[in-house]
């Protein structure tokens, strides 16, 4: 749907930058540095239509920005398969507004009092506020999706905006409950994270002129990278500090969420260990603490999640084999890299 026609696949897949170690974020995006900066400026011009007193709060979400990861993605998949032009920049504005959208609902629903080490817009304008807010940032989203000449830019970005709520529906009704399978978590991560991570990277090939090829290897990238990435979130939510993340943590934990250290200590945890497990999602309290990290420790819940965000990244790296050699594929292999490295300071 999203692709030109095909062209030639490249040769096999160069090793990541500094495959040694982990490569530094900076050096992976500073050829798209100015991309990333003209993504800002056209955030701030859209927020600038909002009504005065709506656009305080949005421009307030937008101090939540992180790394942009997924306007990146946009830049370093056009930039692999064509070309980047000002409408891979229409794009991942596009895409990003939809992600603040879901953060600003994210917070309201965790209940979470800082991000990005300030307030969170829930913690400082309330919930009602903040879910409206949320909500003007997804219709000006799909409003400017539908600026495009032809609908396909709106009925993707419109499309993955419905699964990641869908994802997110889904994971509400999986609270507290122990008996998650692997699967079924993986599939609500690849719909409420993944997703957004896969149509940034096949908008980026569509948008530059890449085949129809290049947008499905992508998007394959896409949906592994942004499964791995979440996978890292919530062992940072279990395992990391808030101080260095710079945001609330242990919200999975308050609001019963399955996610994978819990799901690996449930599979490989003993009877009773399973009845405490059963106690902590029904109720959290802060002295389960102590028992919690002794029973990941025991079940090796950390190095299983390791291995996993391992696994995931190195299927993103393989779904590049079939694109051209370039730069660009180059600095997605080594975002995969990336990622993969993030959880070697967890639990430290």
């Amino acid at each position: 749907m999203l692709a030109a026609e095909p062209k030639a696949a490249g040769a096999a897949l160069a090793d990541p930058l500094n495959p040694a170690g982990a490569p530094a974020w900076k050096a992976i995006v500073a050829p798209v540095e100015p991309f990333l900066r003209a993504v800002a400026v056209r955030l701030a011009e859209q927020v600038a239509e909002f009504e005065p007193e709506v656009a305080a709060h949005a421009r307030y979400a937008l101090l939540s920005q992180g790394k942009q990861l997924r306007p990146a993605l946009v830049a370093l998949s056009g930039e692999a398969t064509g070309g980047i032009n000002d409408d891979l920049v229409t794009a991942a504005t596009i895409i990003e507004m939809v992600h603040l959208a879901t953060l600003v609902h994210d917070d309201v629903v965790d209940e979470a009092q800082i991000r990005r080490r300030r307030p969170t817009l829930a913690a400082q304008a309330g919930n009602t506020t903040s879910v409206l807010v949320g909500d003007c940032l997804f219709a000006h989203a799909l409003k400017l999706a539908a600026s495009f000449p032809t609908t396909e830019v709106c009925r993707a970005v419109s499309s993955a905006t419905k699964t990641v709520c869908t994802g997110e529906i889904i994971q509400s009704q999986r609270q507290h409950q122990l008996r998650t399978s692997r699967g079924e978590y993986f599939r609500v991560l690849r719909m409420k994270t993944a997703e957004l991570f896969a149509v940034s990277c096949e908008l980026g090939a569509h948008l530059s002129g890449g085949s129809a090829g290049d947008g499905r290897a992508l998007r394959d990238y896409g949906l592994a990278l942004g499964t791995a990435y979440q996978v890292y979130d919530d062992c940072l939510d279990v395992f990391g500090s808030e101080v260095r993340a710079g945001k609330s943590l242990r919200t999975d934990l308050v609001g019963g969420k399955p996610t994978l250290p819990v799901i690996v200590a449930w599979e490989r945890a003993s009877a009773d260990e399973r009845r405490f497990l059963e106690r902590m999602v029904a109720a959290w309290e802060p002295d389960f603490m102590r028992p919690l990290a002794e029973l990941f420790e025991r079940t090796e819940a950390l190095p299983e999640a390791r291995s996993v965000i391992r696994s995931l990244c190195t299927s993103a790296q393989a779904a590049l084999r079939s694109l051209s050699p370039s730069e660009g594929r180059e600095r997605l292999a080594a975002a995969a890299e990336y990622i993969a490295h993030q959880t070697d300071d967890l639990g430290s």
